[in-house]
């Protein structure tokens, strides 16, 4: 069924996409909007998840969209995005954060989750060779704020530690995700149709109270007939064909 297996992904990856989310974030509040809003679309989108070789770099991969999307910074008191104190008392943590987007995506993948450079560009949907740049440039980046020697072990066990962690908080019943999810969709088709028919009565009136109106006193000669200004003229009489009198 597929609610059955909706239900089975959600309770396993959900706990644990969450803590990968507020890593790449440092918010908790994020996070678990990020990872609500990419059930939702699972669910929504569920036969193309169903069959995809991943379900759960699917859903992942949506929510690390949402999560890192630059309309963030505009929201009010960055509130979504405020760093957790967890993240404030860690300089690698924040050493992280300070990392671009994608740099931190990369790096969440490849030594946190254990995904190759060719897995990551597909899920980042960038290519290979711009993947294994950025993975590179992340590294030595954040290996300079390693609290011992360089030791690349250091970084790819600290990643997976925090990767692979699960959110001690209560994340919503799958059923609850499923039903506001068709509870949403339900709204967005009926706010689609209302502003289709309220269009279509737009185009209708406009075509109906609208002509193409002619310049007042003229016509144009239809069909052969003359113009009213051809036919005023016919009462008065033409210099050229009255009679002369003597």
């Amino acid at each position: 069924m597929p609610a059955d297996a909706f239900d089975t992904l959600y309770v396993r990856t959900g706990g644990p996409l969450v803590y990968q989310v507020m890593l790449l974030t440092g918010s908790r509040r994020l996070a678990f909007e990020a990872v609500d809003a990419a059930f939702h679309r699972a669910w929504e989108h569920w036969p193309e998840v169903a069959v995809d070789p991943d379900p759960a770099g699917w859903v992942r991969a949506r929510a690390c969209e949402y999560a890192l999307a630059p309309w963030h910074r505009i929201r009010p008191a960055h509130q979504a995005g405020a760093p957790t104190e967890d993240a404030e008392g860690d300089p690698l943590w924040r050493a992280f954060l300070a990392l671009p987007a994608h740099h931190r995506r990369v790096l969440l993948l490849c030594e946190g989750l254990g995904l190759t450079t060719e897995q990551a560009a597909t899920e980042m949907e960038a290519t290979t060779g711009a993947t294994r740049n950025r993975l590179t440039h992340a590294r030595t980046t954040l290996s300079r704020h390693l609290p011992g020697p360089d030791d690349p072990g250091m970084l790819e066990t600290w990643l997976k530690d925090r990767a692979t962690a699960s959110s001690t908080a209560t994340l919503p019943r799958a059923q609850c995700v499923r039903r506001t999810s068709e509870r949403l969709t339900r709204r967005q088709t009926r706010l689609v149709l209302t502003m289709t028919a309220t269009l279509a009565a737009l185009i209708a009136l406009t075509c109906a109270t609208t002509g193409d109106d002619n310049p007042s006193g003229t016509s144009q000669q239809v069909g052969g007939h003359a113009s009213t200004s051809d036919s005023a003229s016919r009462g008065r009489p033409d210099p050229h064909t009255q009679p002369h009198l003597p």
